[in-house]
């Protein structure tokens, strides 16, 4: 018998298997077997980002709420990766503030 991972929400050890997911009996959360492997967040170019890097924008990118785009080669500095959003990329931009990106749209420095 395999050993299964414990319950990601409640670290509970008695998962069980049905079908495709992974069920925990304890707090009753299903997950994918594919959602405990490592998510990995990689720029248009396919490199690898980590917490903390430094990123230039490539495309000029609409913000709600302004008139003004983020142009291209914006430098973001300090990152922080979201994986449970669309927008992956959580940063500050001088003029913008807060917001997110998505990683298709940077390439890393």
């Amino acid at each position: 018998m395999s050993q299964l991972p414990n319950c990601p929400k409640c670290d509970c050890e008695y998962t069980y298997e049905d079908g495709e997911l992974l069920i925990c009996p304890e707090c009753a959360y299903e997950w994918s077997l594919s959602e405990t492997e490592e998510k990995v967040i990689k720029d248009s170019n396919g490199n690898v980002l980590q917490d903390g890097d430094s990123v230039t924008v490539i495309k000029d990118l609409k913000v709600k709420g302004s008139s003004n785009p983020v142009k291209v080669g914006t430098k973001v500095k300090n990152i922080r990766l979201n994986y449970d959003s669309d927008h992956d990329i959580d940063c500050k931009i001088d003029g913008f503030g807060a917001m997110g990106l998505k990683s298709q749209f940077v390439k890393k420095i």
